[in-house]
């Protein structure tokens, strides 16, 4: 059963959904009196919550608002009963407990200043257990984000969520402002254009880029087996959803440049799941869960206000999902899980953007007749009780004995546990990984003599080049001959460890993996399937980022003319040296095959621009260029021999041919002259002036009454959406903005906006539009050369030019060389008093219609 005050608590999400599953009890374990908006939370296997209030919130920028806190339940009844301060941090975004050490995600200010420098990986240390942290912080990595755009709008695209793998790496949500120049412990800077997966060994050394090409991930959900899941966030305004995404590592999952126009190229999410907002996951493996809900990814959806858990089916070397209703929690945040079987969960429930001392909650929920069982004291326990650990049920359990037996550098009993045949694969897999951290080096022997066992082969694969400074004792024979394994997660663990050997002598192999019949590029203008499963697309896909990491030049020319000279040439698009140019053009010149010659023109038309340099100075927008294949494209040093034959070659086509490389210009953005054909003007649209004054100047139910009688009383009507659809062009909200995908984009888009607020958010975001503004939904303030300054909502922005459109309707593109400061204003360009003239039940039906609007 729910409680009297969590039913209360509820009484909003239960309006919007169905009843929690009934064989759960749920319980309020925390209130806004000690954790208001609790933006992340992290459990100890001990069952002590670790919650991080974030005051300043998704959109803030003071500092001095954060907190970490330490919940503990003593009787074990449900609620908590004791808290301290453990560690005062702003902007906590990820935490992670092991042992007696607490890793902490969060965003770094000037003590000066008071500005955001950054974001970074730090661990506390409690070696006293008293709940409070032991001094000062250790930094593992400095600059996981980009301090630019932290400043200007806050953390909300920032870097988020933290979780370990029984791999013993911390990996690290990374949304799509990126970073530039991460510096983890030993030095080592790293760049991420754009969102991803990144990770680190536990100690701050290490960093690496894990996958690339996501938009605004929050956390990540870690299977036994080291499968990763991500629910991405809804686009601000360009119309793309939410997505459910299997990261297979080196993957490239194509936002925002490849993601319309080359989803050849990406492997694609798993599902198209609407408007939302993911942030929290877990993958809940443990074994008092009652089956329907355990061994599954529970993932958490802030725009919803829902848990969701998505049902994995294998598919090859990947899945495919079906996404099911869960947990109705307003607001959901984050999750955890304990040794015992606890789940926590919190939620920000309506604390807003910038955080409330007044909202916001942790829960506390289990399975019917769930009993309490004590975990271990995992320090003090001896090597038996480890070993047992290793081998149970519990996903928790296994981290926690893993970690405490390579902390020891007892490595046979989990040797022991990695050859028993008899045991279950999630605890063998535990071994494996355990003893290859625990031994090093040193491990390479064993581990390889385990290639053998076919049950747990793809395992020790991935185990054997997981640290790349221990590779060089690493045979590539057994790699290469797992390239021919029946199984695809085998073959798909080879062609990743052959790329993190490094060795090129590899690069045969690789270029025998085969290309799908469905590695087709779109249609001119059309946006490719970039979130249909497509597991034939994964090997050769993985095989190309082996090649690229190789710099296989070499070795790609050579196979150009061969059998599988596709993916040879799928591989040259990002290989950026003048030996590729050469080659591609010594093949063209020879080949007879009009087809070859044809797709060798369109690796060139690639190359013929790269990326720029990412020095931290541009990238970022609620609506970035997608068109690709590239941000910002600038030439290099074999541009010229590539333009001069591409002419060459079209001046010998003659004039039947020039809109062929009129398209390959325009598709690959070359902006070459000789290909340009003229320009159409862009038709103007007629649309309706709206007097928004003289609409706000009309006093009628709305707006005689007070704001919280009006919200009271719509709470209480259903609404018609048809009258609300009409509304929605009477009231002028057509002025500012669009409903479907296939009209214009104006100011923030409404077509999801039932998928990020429920009735009661969007009937205040109208009555008080500067009271919560949402992210895409903020108003710009762009000054430019000429002493000439714009206000609106920016429509579209590429790495060259920003077109804002103002509340007028007036359009105006600018020029991002002319532009001197960009500024989010703190109130929204929509005047107050727009649902004046309204009744109650008008106003409830144009919220009503609103609240449907989840494309």
């Amino acid at each position: 059963m729910i409680n009297f005050s969590l039913a209360l608590l509820f009484s909003a999400a239960m309006m919007n959904g169905g009843d929690n599953p009934p064989d759960l009890v749920l319980s309020r374990f925390a209130g806004p009196d000690i954790t208001p908006s609790p933006a992340c939370l992290a459990v100890a296997p001990t069952g002590e919550v670790f919650v991080g209030v974030d005051m300043i919130g998704s959109l803030g920028k003071d500092p001095g608002k954060g907190r970490i806190l330490r919940l503990t339940d003593t009787d074990n009844d449900g609620q908590m009963d004791g808290h301290t301060e453990f560690a005062v941090v702003d902007n906590p975004r990820g935490i992670l407990v092991q042992g007696n050490k607490v890793y902490v995600l969060h965003t770094t200010f000037s003590p000066e200043t008071k500005k955001a420098t950054g974001m970074a990986l730090v661990v506390f240390e409690d070696k006293d257990g008293d709940g409070r942290a032991d001094g000062a912080p250790q930094p593992l990595v400095e600059h996981l984000s980009n301090t630019r755009y932290i400043q200007e709008r806050g953390t909300d695209h920032a870097t988020n969520g933290i979780r370990m793998g029984i791999d013993g790496w911390i990996y690290i949500a990374v949304g799509d402002f990126g970073f530039h120049n991460a510096t983890d412990r030993s030095g080592r800077k790293l760049t991420m254009l754009g969102g991803g997966i990144v990770r680190v060994r536990p100690d701050g050394t290490e960093l690496e880029i894990y996958t690339h090409g996501t938009r605004n991930v929050y956390d990540v959900a870690i299977d036994p087996y080291m499968n990763i899941f991500t629910r991405e966030n809804t686009n601000d305004g360009g119309g793309w959803n939410v997505r459910f995404s299997h990261h297979l590592q080196t993957g490239e999952y194509g936002y925002p440049v490849l993601f319309q126009h080359f989803t050849d190229e990406i492997i694609p999410a798993l599902a198209d799941l609407g408007g939302g907002s993911g942030t929290g996951a877990l993958f809940m493996a443990e074994p008092g869960w009652p089956a329907s809900y355990n061994n599954v990814p529970m993932m958490a959806d802030w725009g919803r206000s829902r848990l969701y858990i998505h049902r994995v089916t294998p598919d090859g070397s990947t899945f495919t999902q079906q996404e099911e209703e869960f947990l109705n929690v307003p607001q959901i945040t984050d999750l955890d899980v304990d040794g015992s079987g606890r789940l926590f969960l919190s939620a920000w429930d309506g604390a807003g953007y910038s955080g409330s001392p007044k909202k916001g909650y942790v829960i506390r929920a289990v399975p019917q007749n769930w009993t309490y069982q004590a975990f271990p004291d995992i320090a003090k326990a001896p090597v038996e009780t480890l070993a047992g650990l290793l081998k149970s049920a519990s996903a928790v359990a296994r981290l926690a004995a893993s970690q405490e037996l390579i902390a020891r550098g007892d490595r046979q009993a989990a040797l022991n546990v990695a050859n028993d045949t008899q045991l279950p694969l999630y605890a063998r897999v535990a071994g494996i990984y355990t003893y290859a951290q625990a031994a090093g080096k040193e491990a390479v022997p064993a581990l390889t003599a385990l290639v053998q066992d076919d049950a747990v082969r793809e395992h020790v694969l991935r185990a054997l080049t997981d640290r790349k400074g221990t590779t060089d004792a690493v045979s590539e024979t057994v790699f290469l001959a797992a390239l021919k394994d029946a199984s695809p997660r085998v073959r798909a663990a080879a062609i990743i460890g052959l790329g993190r050997l490094g060795r090129a002598s590899a690069a045969g192999a690789l270029l025998q993996t085969p290309v799908p019949a469905s590695f087709v590029a779109p249609a001119k203008d059309v946006e490719g399937p970039h979130a249909t499963p497509n597991a034939a697309i994964v090997l050769p896909h993985l095989a190309v980022r082996a090649l690229v990491e190789l710099h296989a030049v070499d070795s790609a020319v050579a196979g150009i003319s061969k059998a599988n000279g596709t993916l040879a040439l799928w591989a040259l698009r990002y290989m950026h040296d003048p030996k590729a140019v050469n080659g591609l053009i010594a093949a063209y010149r020879v080949s007879k095959n009009d087809k070859l010659k044809k797709e060798i023109l369109t690796t060139l038309a690639r190359l013929y621009k790269k990326e720029a340099d990412y020095d931290a100075s541009w990238w970022w927008g609620t609506r970035p260029d997608s068109h690709g294949p590239y941000y910002k494209a600038v030439t290099w040093e074999s541009s010229p021999v590539i333009e001069k034959f591409l002419k060459n070659e079209a001046l010998k086509a003659g004039t039947l041919r020039k809109p062929y490389f009129a398209d390959l210009d325009a598709r690959h953005r070359m902006d070459i002259p000789a290909f340009a054909t003229a320009k159409k003007p862009e038709a103007v649209s007629k649309e309706p002036k709206v007097d928004l004054e003289k609409i706000k100047s009309k006093k009628g139910q709305v707006g005689k009454s007070s704001i919280e009688d009006v919200l009271l009383a719509i709470n209480q009507l259903k609404g018609d959406p048809a009258k609300g659809k009409l509304l929605f062009t009477t009231q002028g909200c057509i002025a500012c903005h669009s409903i479907s995908k296939g009209e214009k984009m104006k100011g923030p888009f409404m077509g999801q906006v039932g998928s990020i607020m429920n009735r009661e958010q969007i009937a205040e975001s109208i009555l008080k539009p500067n009271a919560s503004i949402s992210q895409g939904f903020a108003t710009v303030m762009i000054t430019a050369k000429g002493n000439k300054t714009y206000t609106g909502f920016v429509t579209e922005e590429t790495a060259a030019r920003v077109v804002l459109r103002n509340i007028a309707g007036d359009v105006f593109a600018l020029r991002t060389a002319d532009i001197l400061s960009r500024k989010e204003m703190k109130t929204s360009m929509m005047p107050a008093g727009l649902a004046n003239a309204l009744s109650y039940d008008e106003l409830a039906s144009l919220v009503t219609f609103l609240s449907q609007q989840k494309k």
